[in-house]
């Protein structure tokens, strides 16, 4: 069984956290390799830039890549001008990797099933990429999201299209926008892992308050 396949079937944090540490030396070269062709992220920072209506982003946006892993979005957020980029991940073995990659300004460990450790409306956009998919980070999570992010940010996030209804996020995005704390700007089913035909919904919310 492939890592990939462990981690999708895994219940409990503490294995979760320590699949992913012993992952963090190979999880890049396995995602990226023609088999995977993971785009996920590359998708995810052209939907934050097109959100922002902006070819680059300025340097002085607060940006938080939560699950960051091993730093493939942080890299990509670094490239088209993200300077205060942190990040957060449950396997520190996967944050040792982010910090080799010099995007972060600073990275924390976090469960994303927990309150983070933030203030209120600290950050201007909200990344998370491959963190809402099978057996991992579920749609309660998206309350913190938009608690840390101020009023007129963005949160891109992609969501495993085969469980995007199934697995309660487009009932939690509703209840957000009932309750007038977001704006779903968009939804769209975006390419996810190339090699294998995944695709995965590519969620972007303004916040509204």
């Amino acid at each position: 069984m492939s890592q990939l396949a462990k981690a999708y079937s895994l219940t409990d944090v503490n294995d979760t956290r320590s699949l992913y540490d012993e992952w963090a030396a190979n999880y890049d070269l396995e995602l990226t390799s023609k088999e995977q062709d993971y785009v996920g992220p590359i998708v995810a920072v052209a939907h934050v830039l097109k959100d922002l209506g902006v070819t680059s982003l300025g340097p002085e946006t607060q940006i938080l890549d939560a699950g960051c892993g091993t730093g493939l979005v942080g890299t990509h957020l670094a490239q088209v001008g993200g300077k205060k980029i942190d990040g957060v991940d449950l396997s520190p073995g996967m944050l040792k990797e982010a910090a080799k990659t010099g995007a972060y300004r600073d990275l924390q460990t976090a469960d994303l099933t927990r309150p983070l450790a933030f203030e209120d409306n600290k950050y201007d956009v909200l990344v998370c990429v491959g963190t809402f998919t099978q057996a991992h980070v579920g749609p309660v999570a998206l309350d913190e999201f938009v608690r840390v992010t101020k009023p007129g940010g963005s949160i891109v996030a992609t969501v495993l299209g085969s469980i995007f209804e199934s697995g309660g996020y487009a009932a939690k995005i509703e209840s957000l926008e009932n309750q007038g704390k977001v704006k779903l700007v968009s939804a769209e089913m975006e390419d996810y892992r190339r090699g294998p035909g995944v695709r995965a919904r590519m969620v972007v919310l303004k916040v509204l308050s």
